[in-house]
């Protein structure tokens, strides 16, 4: 769907100044008393653990005979000793044509079936950014999806699911219908900017069949809707959160397995220009993992974009915070957002340097997950009692 500018810049502006959640973290100082330092200069708190052998980024999964799956550029991964070491495997007959992305998904299905979904580095063009137009011409970085029999070892049926420039493929689930949908991008043109979708198999990842596209518009090369993150919630929608510019997520609702998107709208959740990553713990809440608009303890943050080139208004790339968040009803309300990481050294001298963001979610064991993220390096692990509370 598209919309008018001037009528999207409106909406932004209600949206800013009608944000409820914001909940504070009391009393934390992010220093050696409260937390640790990591071996890369993150402060995480006292009641998590840095993953220092763990080797990998992720995303991670666990296979059904009890081994831990990965992927990196041209090979799977896979542990039999929780992450210390890996065996690896060839995943393309023809390597040399293929480089995963740090953007991918992974994830086995009831009957076994391993789905890995990227975007193929070796096909993106040169991105030479047209300030005259506000656009990038041309742009190719393509969709893949490929899959496996025997738990990540070979791999079939490597399709090419479009063309046009992805931004991020950031999350796969499998419905209880046993349908698989993960999400996807598509970079528009005149001018440019970004759009969601997603993909559903209803054959276990044989084939795919493509969404309604999510187009609210925008000018500039960061700006529209982005990296989306999905779950599927009780009542059997499927519910998807969205970066955007504009100081929140925005969601849309999908209740035909992920072939149609409605309900697109903005939320109360507060957000820095950040992908977020949701998931559905095996105790039935749902962990919001994001950074937000803001640095705790405060209510700015040096604004990036506005002039249509970056984005057509003025955003909060805040990402030297990484924070967490529970719900038991579904997302309707969350417990306390607490800081989980947090740039120590780094935070004052290179703010790119300093970003904890792009979170993966690893569920180990019931209750304990492991979180890494592909920009700051974070690699901790933490248990979900130690970060619920009450509303």
């Amino acid at each position: 769907m598209m919309m008018h500018t001037k009528k999207m810049l409106l909406t932004v502006l209600m949206i800013l100044t009608n944000i409820t959640f914001v909940l504070a973290q009391e009393g934390v100082v992010f220093d050696e008393k409260t937390g640790s330092i990591t071996s890369n200069d993150l402060w995480i708190p006292k009641n998590t653990e840095e993953l220092k052998g763990l080797g990998q980024t992720g995303p991670f999964i666990r296979l059904q005979d009890g081994g831990i799956l990965t992927v990196n550029e041209t090979k799977s991964l896979i542990s039999r000793n929780e992450g210390k070491t890996w065996e690896e495997y060839q995943i393309f007959s023809k390597p040399e044509a293929f480089h995963i992305s740090g953007e991918r998904v992974l994830l086995q299905t009831k009957t076994g079936v391993v789905i890995l979904a990227f975007m193929n580095m070796k096909e993106a063009t040169k991105l030479q950014w047209q300030k005259e137009v506000s656009d990038f011409p041309d742009a190719i970085l393509p969709t893949y999806a490929a899959r496996s029999l025997d738990g990540g070892k070979t791999w079939q049926d490597i399709k090419k699911l479009h063309n046009t420039w992805t931004g991020a493929v950031r999350t796969i689930i499998e419905t209880r219908n046993g349908n698989i949908v993960f999400t996807s991008m598509m970079m528009f043109h005149n001018p440019c900017h970004h759009t969601v979708l997603t993909y559903t198999s209803f054959n276990d990842g044989q084939d795919w069949t493509r969404s309604n596209i999510i187009d609210l518009g925008g000018k500039g090369d960061h700006s529209g809707v982005t990296e989306s993150t999905i779950t599927q919630l009780k009542d059997g929608r499927i519910w998807q959160l969205m970066r955007t510019n504009w100081g929140t997520f925005w969601e849309a609702f999908s209740s035909d397995e992920g072939l149609t998107w409605k309900d697109i709208r903005t939320t109360t959740i507060d957000a820095s220009s950040a992908p977020g990553l949701l998931k559905r713990m095996e105790s039935g809440r749902l962990v919001l993992l994001w950074n937000r608009r803001f640095p705790f303890g405060k209510n700015t943050y040096p604004l990036r974009g506005g002039d249509g080139q970056f984005s057509e208004i003025a955003a909060s790339n805040h990402r030297e915070e990484l924070s967490i968040a529970f719900s038991d009803n579904e997302g309707k309300t969350w417990s306390t957002p607490k800081v989980i990481a947090k740039s120590y050294k780094l935070q004052n001298v290179d703010r790119v340097k300093s970003w904890i963001a792009y979170p993966f979610a690893f569920e180990a064991k019931p209750g304990e997950l492991w979180i890494t993220t592909m920009q700051g390096g974070l690699k901790m692990k933490l248990l979900e009692k130690d970060f619920i509370d009450a509303k």
